[in-house]
């Protein structure tokens, strides 16, 4: 071997008088009474190197600078028991160093790879080949290798089959922008880079490959947030034939909860997962992607402040305005606890943040006296509190407050430190409405996917209201993330164009953008359903990271910029014309 004979995280006691060659990078440089001390670094682990005075190599080795690419010849000898180092798996042993090669040098470095010290996003971006050297983001690349291995050996044992579809594609409606490609072929026509595998993997159903899964490459043009990386994510796409929505859940739980045991120590929801109704996750804890390691509950209090003396609420409640109460335990807090929560919930969009405590059973805080006896039993027993505990209290329009009290059980049962530490807490939220009414535009539009099969099928379309239709729709949530959307598919056509009937679209509308598909289930289509759990989400909440960035080699920063390799970038005017492309400038850049 010419630059190495063992990793750097392979030498133990056993490999003691053997002559050895390392390669690696500089992590640490250490003078200590003479003896020059290198902790040499690659993928695989580290090596303390020890350079004598005496030695040839002494002279090269004081003008190393961290990160310098080195090749090592010498022997492994044995640490002395004190100075061996149990945090590292090559810490009994060391390599007495003969020979030093410079195989490259490294120039003064923009972040330090051999600390945990923060440094700004972008400058951890633009030179993210060095961020990835760092312990912490390299462990979590290898993490993220390991876990799509055995993703996809699971799905391979379920039965499944991976295929690819295409990238370049047709510009569907799947709730966010597309990414589109110019056609230099097809002047004026554009292809676009998927949303997700949607249509090609019910294609697939239909033409009778039962068991499809991919790990899928899918591109949004839509604004970054700390669970969702602008531009490009992965996702564990798959679908089944011949399924109802319990077949679905009954074949990914395993896989889901095996990738979670296997690559973690926390206690993990067993499955069967629970099954939520989206008005009940709303209802009680105020989103569709619950955080069951929350215990607090939101309950309606409504009828407590009803024609109460406490007319902000009462008056509130004549105008159909609901009030919803959060009750917690161990309510003694001094008084600038509930100020310093009066001053976020403002700040978060809500007039106040009002709140009874008990102290001994006795009702305490500026909304107590307004409320009777028997409206404070009322309370205490629509809420499940005791003498000792507390609520806090929303009011608003019913969609408002729902939302509101979502953010206030979070944040006081952040503030309170109830959340459980060290669990995977998993649950379905099913039952999700069909469709939605644009407050803006007063028209109905679906709320959810619009491939999916409403409950009730063409019966419930022809008949019902649409905004009391629910869908075979189901998102997987974890921890308050959410990890897949899915459902189980429209594959009638007569039941597909009532459905985007009712969404406002014509027969000729359905097929200019659907024909595929459409044409497709005209040839005998099975039932057939999926879902498609996030790759990076996964990995981000098995890392424990709170940013998706951590987890990704290469993210796009929060503008959607590379800036590494400095995308976006112009193009020249012969490539534009090609392509047969004129740029217009927002008129803020012209001139």
């Amino acid at each position: 071997m010419t630059y190495r004979t063992h990793t750097l995280g392979e030498l133990r006691q056993e490999h003691v008088g053997e002559s050895v060659i390392l390669s690696g990078w500089m992590h640490k440089k250490r003078d200590h009474g003479g003896l020059i001390f290198i902790d040499l670094r690659d993928h695989y682990g580290m090596t303390q190197c020890v350079i004598d005075p005496a030695s040839e190599a002494f002279k090269i080795a004081e003008g190393l600078k961290n990160e310098a690419v080195i090749r090592f010849e010498g022997t492994v000898v044995l640490r002395s028991e004190s100075t061996r180092n149990n945090k590292m798996p090559t810490g009994d042993i060391e390599v007495l160093v003969s020979a030093i090669e410079i195989l490259s040098v490294a120039l003064p470095l923009p972040l330090n790879v051999n600390t945990d010290q923060e440094f700004p996003e972008d400058t951890r971006l633009t030179y993210r080949f060095l961020d990835l050297r760092r312990e912490r983001i390299h462990q979590n690349m290898i993490l993220r290798s390991k876990v799509i291995s055995s993703l996809r050996r699971r799905m391979e044992e379920a039965g499944f089959f991976e295929y690819q579809t295409p990238i370049l594609t047709s510009s569907s409606p799947e709730g966010a922008r597309d990414f589109l490609v110019p056609s230099r072929m097809h002047p004026g026509q554009f292809y676009a880079l998927p949303q997700a595998p949607q249509q090609f993997k019910q294609l697939l159903m239909v033409a009778g490959f039962d068991r499809y899964f991919q790990i899928a490459p899918c591109f949004r043009d839509e604004d970054a947030r700390a669970d969702r990386s602008p531009g490009e994510f992965y996702q564990l796409d798959f679908e089944m034939s011949f399924v109802t929505q319990d077949d679905v859940f009954n074949t990914i739980e395993p896989v889901i909860h095996g990738v979670f045991k296997e690559f973690s120590e926390c206690t993990i929801t067993d499955y069967p997962f629970p099954r939520i109704p989206f008005q009940e996750a709303m209802a009680k804890y105020g989103s569709d992607k619950p955080d069951l390691r929350n215990p607090l509950i939101i309950n309606d209090v409504t009828p407590v402040f009803q024609g109460s003396d406490f007319s902000i609420f009462s008056d509130a409640v004549s105008k159909h305005k609901v009030v919803l109460g959060i009750g917690y335990q161990n309510a003694i807090q001094p008084r600038s606890f509930f100020d310093k929560l009066n001053d976020w919930a403002r700040s978060e969009g809500m007039a106040g943040l009002g709140y009874i405590t008990f102290d001994q059973g006795v009702p305490k805080g500026p909304i107590a006296k307004f409320l009777d006896q028997s409206r404070i039993e009322q309370l205490k027993e629509t809420c499940h509190i005791s003498n000792q505990d507390g609520v806090f209290f929303v009011c608003d329009v019913k969609d408002k407050a729902q939302k509101y009290a979502g953010l206030v059980r979070t944040k006081v049962a952040e503030e309170l430190d109830l959340i459980e530490k060290n669990a995977f807490r998993f649950c379905w939220v099913v039952d999700f409405p069909m469709y939605e009414m644009d407050h803006k535009t007063g028209k109905i539009q679906f709320s959810h996917n619009p491939f999916s099969m409403p409950q009730g099928g063409l019966d419930a379309l022809n008949t019902q209201n649409p905004l009391d239709i629910k869908a075979y729709q189901y998102d997987i949530v974890c921890n308050g993330i959410e990890l897949s959307s899915g459902a189980i598919r429209n594959h009638l056509p007569e039941v597909m164009y009532k459905a985007f009937e009712i969404a406002g679209y014509t027969k000729d509308d359905v097929v200019a953008r659907f024909g595929g598909l459409l044409n497709a289930f005209s040839y005998g289509a099975p039932p057939h359903g999926g879902c498609a759990p996030g790759i990076d989400r996964i990995v981000m909440l098995l890392a424990g990271e709170k940013n998706i960035r951590e987890v990704i080699l290469f993210p796009l920063n929060q503008q959607a910029q590379d800036l590494l390799m400095q995308a976006p970038s112009p193009i020249d005017e012969s490539r534009l014309k090609e392509l047969h492309i004129s740029i217009r400038r927002p008129s803020s850049q012209q001139g």
